[in-house]
């Protein structure tokens, strides 16, 4: 997410010094620097004038800028401008100002000499706050509320092998080939795969982040690794061990910094419920659970919403699910998901597509997935619907403002304390599924769930159709052998009662003609040959249809009977 700061400073020095700080901030957009605060003023109104996202979402205010004292020109910018936040710079800092800077409307203080770490933490957090102002003044739109900075996006698993590292990667994937600037989080701390499957090596991981109270940019900037695929990706730590570092306020803390750097931030969960996810979880915009459509996975995904509600981190009605590996010949149909579950379903369903994946997965490559692949175009069609490339999200699941602020302390002792203390019949206990456990999930005969709209029975007919020519030549094939046998059988047959006629003295061309069908062109030859009479019977094939083509060569038939007398 790129950062407009407006430096309002008069001294050339000190403009030329900030000017140059401000250009290694990653992200940051410094604007030419006013010179006074009559410059100042008439710049941000120019600005406003236009739209409120034209506006710089920083300004930095030089105590001796002038003509206007500086807490009165903050207290004019906080009044005409409130989604600009304002940093005053000062080289006498102090409880006394710093109070009064924040009672003109400041939302900071930067000490001079400036330090690069400071400077970067006070515009990044005036960056959030404006972010979150001009959020709330443009609302109204019914999409789902926003934590400070960028959105947050969690991919939890209902169990393992269920597609949830590939899901989160092509979410990324997808919004940063929409130009989106995404950050891939993979807090899946013991056994995270992102690494892997995107072929990273890379020594920091975001244990290296779990005991610095105050993530600077140049901090954070240090733990993300930049991949070739334009993704900035944050891994789990390679000792499996490390992951117990990071507890659920510093996943908060992580995911604060993140959100200040970046329009979108893809978190991979995994498929348990630490105090690091769950905190992901709670504070993120978009909760998505990947499941397959069968009834372990299903029963999974039940008990993980269940627990989610138990444990107040999230709604179920707030969380969408997502079917992959998806057929539809499955007995559990996405209808059926979202009934068990209590959450909804993602209309975009993922098709089985492990030849497609191999590949990409062996090689570590994900990135390089064919486009033309069935299930890189599934997932990229769940970002859109999600609304992770650009477009607005779906408005069907608000999270409330109280939701978002709720905060889950202590790590996991805490939540199996307020599991305890809730109870099995507690707040969504069973609730919104009429009452079904989490184990009462059970086969049902597949008619009952499987669609059977008209799209899929012209696909059939489709289908049926394409196939069509290779049936009928096939039945040809088998027919014309069918006359080939039939016409040699005949011949046989006609020569032996020639034969035999012929030994007793009557006519062996007739006797042979009997049981000829007309349509079979005939060829009878007859006479007595060393004591045996012998009726040579040649028959013409028909092609296909008998009476109207013969093939060029005919069938012979050949028999012979002792004369009579003899």
């Amino acid at each position: 997410m790129t950062l407009r700061i407006l430096p309002a400073v008069g001294d050339p020095d000190t403009a030329r010094a900030i000017g140059g700080l401000l250009g290694q901030l990653p992200g940051a957009e410094p604007l030419p620097p006013a010179g006074d605060s009559t410059r100042l003023l008439d710049t941000l109104a120019v600005l406003a004038a236009s739209s409120v996202e034209d506006l710089p979402e920083v300004v930095l205010v030089h105590e001796r800028l002038g003509p206007l004292p500086a807490l009165e020109l903050i207290r004019e910018v906080a009044l005409r401008f409130p989604a600009t936040g304002v940093v005053l710079v000062t080289a006498s800092p102090g409880p006394a100002l710093y109070a009064a800077a924040m009672d003109c409307g400041a939302r900071g203080v930067a000490a001079i000499p400036l330090s690069y770490d400071e400077l970067g933490t006070r515009v990044q957090a005036a960056a959030q706050w404006a972010t979150g102002v001009r959020r709330h003044l443009g609302g109204g739109d019914g999409g789902p509320a926003q934590g400070p900075g960028g959105t947050l996006v969690a991919v939890a698993g209902a169990k393992g092998g269920v597609g949830t590292t590939v899901t989160a990667v092509q979410l990324a994937l997808a919004a940063r080939a929409a130009g989106r600037n995404v950050a891939l989080v993979d807090m899946d701390l013991q056994s995270g795969d992102v690494a892997s499957y995107l072929d990273v090596q890379f020594r920091r991981s975001i244990a290296d982040l779990a005991g610095i109270s105050d993530i600077s940019p140049r901090v954070l900037q240090d733990a993300v690794f930049p991949h070739p695929a334009g993704l900035a990706l944050l891994l789990a730590p390679a000792e499996g061990e490390r992951g117990e570092e990071v507890d659920d306020l510093a996943s908060r803390q992580i995911i604060a910094a993140l959100r200040g750097r970046y329009e979108l931030v893809v978190v991979d969960c995994g498929t348990q419920v630490t105090a690091a996810c769950a905190a992901a979880v709670e504070t993120a915009d978009v909760a998505v659970l990947v499941t397959t459509p069968d009834v372990v996975s299903v029963r999974a995904a039940k008990r993980m919403v269940r627990l989610w509600e138990r444990l107040q981190i999230r709604k179920a009605a707030e969380t969408v699910t997502v079917v992959n590996r998806y057929t539809r010949s499955a007995e559990i149909q996405p209808s059926l998901v979202e009934r068990a579950t209590g959450t909804r379903t993602a209309r975009t369903t993922v098709p089985a597509g492990f030849r497609e994946l191999q590949a990409a997965v062996d090689s570590g490559r994900m990135q390089d997935l064919d486009a033309r692949s069935a299930v890189r175009q599934a997932l990229w069609t769940l970002a859109a619907e999600l609304g992770l490339t650009g477009q607005t999200a779906p408005s069907g699941r608000p999270r409330t403002a109280a939701h978002a602020d709720r905060s889950l302390p202590g790590g996991l002792g805490a939540l199996r304390r307020r599991r305890a203390a809730i109870g099995p019949g507690g707040a969504g206990g069973t609730g919104g599924t009429g009452g079904t456990g989490p184990d009462q999930l059970a086969p049902v005969p597949t008619s009952r769930f499987r669609r059977r709209g008209g799209g899929d029975r012209g696909q059939v007919a489709v289908e049926f159709l394409g196939i069509l020519p290779l049936i009928l030549v096939v039945l040809a094939v088998v027919w014309q052998c069918v006359l080939i046998g039939y016409t040699y059988s005949l011949a046989g047959d006609a020569a032996d009662k020639g034969a035999r006629a012929g030994a007793a003295g009557a006519d062996c061309a007739a006797a042979a003609r009997t049981d000829i069908p007309g349509a079979w062109g005939t060829d009878i030859g007859c006479g007595p040959e060393s004591g045996v009479y012998r009726a040579n019977v040649s028959l013409s094939v028909p092609v296909l249809f008998p009476g109207a083509i013969n093939w060029p060569w005919q069938v012979n038939g050949s028999a012979g009977a002792a004369e009579e007398g003899n």
